[in-house]
């Protein structure tokens, strides 16, 4: 809509239509485009902005300070923080300090009033630590508030704890999902993790022999995700999904949405099951795939992609959904919503996404006429209307 008004009250929007002539506004937009916040379901910048450097470890609530910083950057006013409840990082090194249960808590004391700091749970299937972690988190939950009350999430105005935490589970052992080539993790230990080649084909190698002897532990994991997400007590991600049997068992243990799936054939294997399907951001606007797996961009053509995340770079969101616009791939209001109301709807927020009456005032201008996009997050504690 051009020379449109949206007027908010108390953080909620209170009317969304053409400006009346004559009339003023608190704000004028000169031009640029009015979006609703972004919803990012899955980006691991805390756990960057905690440890930027190998042997640096910063206090939580100063990382989260500085991640805050960062999405309301890229115009994210939702995120969810991929905090990984497991023993070892996703290419098998030790994870240190501080523990993903330190960083939850400092999500929840956040006093960030521009973007709603959640936590994505991410578990390693095949670790029993992690899956000791996640319990004790998942039982402070619910000791936290009303489970029925949780789990009643029906209009715009349900309170902020009424919601049901994410678990992601995942296995990055090498030969499958992400790291089906060992060789893509060795290059992963090489650059970013400094090790000599020799050493990373030998930790890649041990690493792949624990797989087997970690199965029970894997199925015993995935019986207890399926009946905790089937009882409504989580939302289940399916994350790396390789194949339309991954996607089957996934579906079969509850899972609602595949994240990043790796191929095309189990992206359309979920959106048969009815699952939503998350895709990366980086991998649209770097044109493919890091790791070799399908592209994004080749999602969102087939009609396959609900969502687009994060992951490792919250400034790529809103450049990812511009490229699609001038690819020609998709209309601006459908590639906004891969970044708005879709993700909000992986995540079974339905308060947020768009810019309609009664929805959370999440606001962000943005002039896209730029080579990349900046964006610009609206505090509605001070501004009362807004004019595109």
């Amino acid at each position: 809509m051009d020379n449109a008004r949206v007027v908010v009250r108390e953080g909620r929007i209170a009317e969304v239509g053409p400006h009346p002539p004559g009339a003023g506004c608190t704000l004028d937009a000169h031009g640029a485009h009015l979006l609703p916040g972004l919803v990012d379901v899955h980006t691991d910048i805390l756990a960057r902005e905690t440890r930027p450097r190998p042997g640096v470890v910063l206090d939580p609530a100063f990382a989260l300070m500085s991640a805050g910083g960062r999405l309301r950057a890229a115009g994210i006013t939702t995120a969810f923080h991929g905090l990984a409840f497991q023993e070892r990082s996703i290419v098998g090194t030790t994870i240190g300090s501080p523990a993903a249960a330190e960083l939850s808590d400092s999500l929840r004391h956040a006093d960030d009033t521009q973007v709603d700091h959640q936590v994505l749970h991410r578990l390693d299937a095949r670790c029993e630590y992690g899956r000791t972690l996640l319990a004790t988190e998942l039982a402070a939950f619910d000791d936290s508030a009303d489970s029925e009350t949780r789990r009643s999430i029906t209009t715009p105005n349900d309170p902020p704890h009424a919601r049901v935490p994410i678990v992601s589970h995942e296995d990055h052992t090498p030969g499958q999902g992400q790291f089906a080539d060992p060789t893509t993790m060795q290059r992963w230990l090489i650059t970013n993790e400094g090790m000599a080649e020799a050493a990373a084909v030998d930790h890649v190698d041990r690493w792949r022999c624990t797989r087997a002897e970690r199965l029970a532990v894997r199925d015993r994991t995935l019986t207890w995700l399926g009946d905790l997400a089937r009882t409504g007590h989580i939302r289940l991600f399916g994350h790396d999904l390789a194949t339309p049997e991954d996607v089957a068992a996934a579906a079969d243990r509850g899972c609602t949405v595949a994240e990043f799936p790796t191929t095309l054939d189990a992206a359309r294997a979920a959106r048969d099951r009815g699952m939503l399907v998350v895709a990366g951001a980086p991998n649209v606007v770097r044109g493919g795939s890091h790791t070799g797996n399908v592209s994004a961009a080749e999602l969102v053509v087939a009609g396959v992609a609900d969502s687009l995340a994060s992951d490792y770079l919250p400034s790529s969101m809103l450049p990812a959904a511009v490229r699609l616009v001038r690819d020609g791939v998709l209309s601006l209001p459908h590639a906004v919503r891969l970044i708005t109301s879709g993700p909000a709807a992986c995540v079974g927020l339905n308060d947020r996404g768009v810019l309609t009456e009664g929805f959370r005032a999440d606001l962000v201008l943005t002039d896209l006429s730029k080579t990349w996009p900046v964006a610009h997050v609206i505090s509605t504690q001070s501004h009362t209307a807004a004019r595109e």
